[in-house]
């Protein structure tokens, strides 16, 4: 992005209690703010994920979102879908939208876009079957996506923390991670917090592995909600077992150390946008990468914090993903994708880093092109 708009952290104030970044972000018809400009290629359905790659292989700042759902689903499972890729959608980061189907599926592409068009987003349809194949599809497509490029040509603005959404995962609870990375993480959340944006969590093991712990930092307003969680997750096996055994290891408190101090606001089923106006949410995802950003972009999140001890390289197309490793071998093996050493920077210098890629500044990840989309299931296909 260009222009004169400040970028990076300013100074803290008298009480080193706040510090605030800004950032010239895209302009959305809602009000929302986007860190990046983004035209999405949706498949409403495995089989016609292909089609969306080639389009958006062939335009600049186009992206897609393979997956393997959209068919055969049932019940719950179905909703879940259906709402997850109707809410990636809409999150700030994208202009504009074409859902691209087969024709026979149970998630149709046809009822995606037309919920888009009524929540006011910028959304065309495209079905394989009525168009007569692969090779029309992808023909009308390409005309479709630089159509919606013309159309949605977004002004930028100066924005502020107020604006954010900042997403946060942590696929490990290492000694590494719980001591290195997550108090920089965390700091940050808190600042985010306290400026009035809004912080959201993905990887519900700590809340099903202490109880009693999760219902002291949820808001009167969340308690139901946890109520819901826990009763879903009972007797069930966790989806992330290595981060469900650490955080049964380690106290609450350790292992939300990433989260932030701040209550938690809100607890989000799987795919849902967040609503509560600023603070912390948590949502009912795994602590899986794919899934767990999946979850995260759909909640309204511009920007993703990683913690990772391995190193997972992995991204996101939608938002640029931050990767911070508190392991020093890690980050010596895989320095062209470790994006934060929490053993080498300040919790000044890491804000710093987050706020230029906020205006603009790619994350490793998006340097290299790794994109990864999931969405989690409920239950069997029929």
């Amino acid at each position: 992005m260009t222009g004169d708009y400040p970028t990076g952290v300013e100074g803290e104030d008298a009480d080193g209690t706040r510090q605030e970044f800004m950032f010239e972000g895209y302009e959305r018809p809602g009000g929302s703010v986007g860190v990046r400009d983004r035209v999405l290629v949706l498949p409403s359905v495995i089989c016609s994920h292909v089609v969306a790659d080639r389009i958006a292989d062939c335009i600049e700042d186009a992206v897609s979102t393979p997956h393997d759902h959209g068919c055969a689903q049932i019940g719950s499972d179905h909703e879940q879908t259906e709402r997850t890729l109707l809410n990636v959608a809409r999150n700030p980061n994208i202009a504009g939208t074409l859902v691209i189907g087969l024709g026979c599926e149970h998630v149709q592409s046809n009822d995606v876009a037309t919920r888009l068009d009524e929540l006011g987003q910028t959304a065309r349809e495209l079905s394989i079957q009525d168009v007569g194949g692969t090779d029309s599809a992808i023909d009308q497509g390409l005309s479709s996506v630089r159509n919606l490029r013309q159309e949605t040509g977004s002004g930028s603005r100066l924005a502020g923390p107020d604006e954010l959404t900042l997403g946060v995962t942590c696929t490990d609870l290492t000694d590494e991670t719980v001591e290195r990375a997550a108090p920089l993480v965390g700091k940050l959340a808190d600042k985010v917090a306290a400026a009035e944006g809004r912080v959201v969590a993905a990887g519900i093991e700590p809340l099903i592995t202490h109880p009693e712990a999760a219902y002291d930092a949820v808001t009167a307003e969340a308690t139901e909600t946890l109520d819901v969680l826990l009763a879903r997750h009972e007797g069930m096996p966790a989806k992330a077992r290595t981060v469900e055994r650490a955080a049964r290891d380690r106290s609450f408190a350790a292992a939300t150390r990433a989260w932030g101090e701040g209550p938690i606001q809100e607890i989000l089923d799987y795919g849902e946008v967040a609503r509560h106006d600023e603070g912390l949410a948590v949502i009912d995802s795994p602590s899986q990468f794919v899934e767990a950003a999946t979850a995260l972009v759909a909640a309204g999140a511009q920007a993703i914090i990683h913690l990772t001890d391995e190193g997972i390289p992995t991204g996101h197309p939608v938002t640029p993903v931050v990767k911070i490793s508190g392991n020093a071998a890690t980050c010596e093996a895989l320095s062209d994708d470790i994006d934060v050493d929490a053993t080498a920077v300040s919790a000044a210098e890491f804000e710093a880093q987050i706020a230029e890629i906020l205006a603009g500044e790619q994350s490793r990840a998006e340097k290299h092109g790794v994109t990864d989309f999931g969405i989690t299931r409920i239950g069997p296909s029929m």
